[in-house]
């Protein structure tokens, strides 16, 4: 099955366009949580949580 495309509206953000490009960085989720569950971010002076749920999603929060 291909993938999803976006279509572009003048409304949206210009990283949203961006989403399903595949010459960005990617990195497995299991990459970054090394078999935790959860993970803090730094970022600009601020710390995140990255969290994986029991039903297996990704929730980042501040």
């Amino acid at each position: 099955m291909p993938p999803e495309t976006l279509s572009v509206s003048p409304n949206q953000p210009p990283q949203s366009a961006n989403v399903m490009r595949s010459d960005l960085p990617r990195i497995d989720s299991n990459t970054l949580l090394r078999g935790n569950n959860l993970l803090f971010i730094d970022h600009a002076g601020d710390r995140y949580i990255l969290r994986m749920t029991r039903n297996n999603k990704l929730i980042l929060t501040k």
